[in-house]
């Protein structure tokens, strides 16, 4: 049994991300193994290296030769063997093509490079931009009903701002009508909760977990996905889905596409606008600062991203035998990023536990690295920039009026409710 900490346990991440452990193995083992257990009824697994200084992080995550996004996909548990080729038509469980020269297993007639090229033509900065007016009145009618219908100066930002808040601006920026929208959030919480109590997985025949991301639970988003892209091409719009209908990428690819965006577009912002919202709300210093003009909406968002990443950890897969931070791995071993422990470097970061709004430079890997970086994050950095400003012009200031529920995942930093207590009139610098 090993005396280093666990960080592993999904159930652990309900109180939030383990920052003392993560220390502990930044300082006394960087690459550390990590035993797979069974845990809330999933199997056990052959376990894996942590990953947890900066450096460390941003180099397995750029070495695309070397640790493969291909060879057991990206997430910690391994997929059903029969589910891998699937499961690669996603551009996230792909290789750039400089590194797919290393055997039969990533031989994939998938291009990564190609893909992020036609989806980059579709998620531009300039589609994305245009769509900042709704997401601003967006931002501005949920924020102010749920001021005007906080009982007691209380209410939850979750359930009354932020889930709705990112839903309705990914369906936007897909294409996706009003009326399907409650599908969106249905697949996503399928996905993304699979872990936690309070969303119970699905049962196979032999009475274990099905895999949310198995081809037989993703066959109705794939069939949806099919439908929009017939009905964008009848009548073009100018969103997302639009694009992709009109772009040279066959059905499985476009099916992937949706999964990835519905998925990916959707969780990013809403596991990291909650945590925004309860950093300030935990230092009404740094909230004051904002508030009085002195840091910027800008700098204040790259801060609590790095303070709460949406994202927790990401797996790849050793090509071959080499060394990380003095650790032999093996080909074959899996190895796992942790984002918030590299937030967290004191190597890289000056007093790194300290919410400083105004830091710079703020090099966090919230968004990942190298060839897969998220694709999305001009339009989440716009949502929540939008929100945090609306917020300074309708909200007093706020503190918690209760303890966070947090997602039970070693996955996604997600926050289930956030009860925020307000107290005066609301005013700011862009009031």
């Amino acid at each position: 049994m090993s005396d280093l900490p666990d960080v592993f346990d999904p159930r652990r991440y309900a109180a939030g991300p383990p920052h003392d452990d993560y220390r502990e193995l930044r300082e006394r083992h960087p690459v550390a193994w990590q035993e797979e257990y069974e845990v809330l009824g999933w199997p056990a697994g052959p376990g894996f290296w942590a990953v947890t200084r900066h450096a460390d992080v941003v180099r397995v995550l750029k070495d695309a030769a070397t640790y493969s996004s291909a060879l057991g996909a990206t997430q910690i548990r391994d997929p059903d063997p029969d589910d891998l080729p699937f499961i690669r038509r996603m551009m996230l469980n792909q290789d750039p093509a400089a590194s797919s020269s290393a055997g039969p297993a990533r031989a994939d007639h998938h291009d990564h490079g190609r893909l992020r090229r036609l989806v980059s033509r579709a998620f531009t900065p300039g589609r994305t931009d245009r769509f900042a007016a709704a997401v601003r009145n967006r931002a501005r009618t949920l924020l102010g009903a749920a001021r005007d219908g906080a009982e007691g100066g209380a209410f939850d930002l979750v359930t009354e701002v932020t889930d709705d808040y990112a839903l309705l601006n990914l369906a936007d920026l897909l294409g996706v009508p009003g009326s399907d929208r409650g599908l969106l959030l249905e697949w996503t919480e399928r996905v993304i909760g699979y872990q936690d109590p309070d969303e119970p997985p699905v049962l196979g025949p032999d009475g274990r977990p099905v895999d949310p991301r198995s081809p037989a639970m993703l066959r109705e988003m794939f069939a949806y996905a099919q439908e929009l892209a017939a009905h964008k091409r009848r009548e073009p719009a100018d969103d997302v889905m639009t694009a992709l209908a009109h772009s040279e990428l066959g059905d499985a690819e476009l099916e992937m596409f949706f999964f990835l965006l519905t998925v990916a577009g959707n969780d990013t912002v809403r596991a990291a606008a909650p945590g925004g919202f309860l950093a300030l709300a935990e230092d009404g210093e740094a909230q004051q600062a904002l508030r009085e003009g002195r840091v910027g909406v800008d700098s204040a968002v790259e801060e609590l991203l790095r303070w709460h990443p949406p994202v927790l950890t990401f797996r790849r897969t050793a090509v071959r035998d080499t060394v990380l931070a003095g650790q032999r791995l093996r080909a074959g071993d899996k190895v796992v990023v942790f984002h918030a422990s590299a937030n967290h470097d004191e190597r890289v970061f000056a007093r790194p536990h300290r919410l400083d709004l105004s830091r710079a430079p703020n090099p966090h890997v919230s968004f990942g690295d190298g060839p897969h970086v998220c694709l999305g994050a001009h339009f989440a950095r716009l949502q929540l920039r939008v929100l945090h400003e609306e917020a300074l012009r309708l909200l007093p200031p706020y503190t918690l009026a209760g303890p966070p529920r947090r997602l039970v995942s070693n996955f996604i930093n997600g926050i289930k409710a956030l009860p925020l207590e307000l107290s005066g009139p609301a005013r700011g610098p862009l009031g």
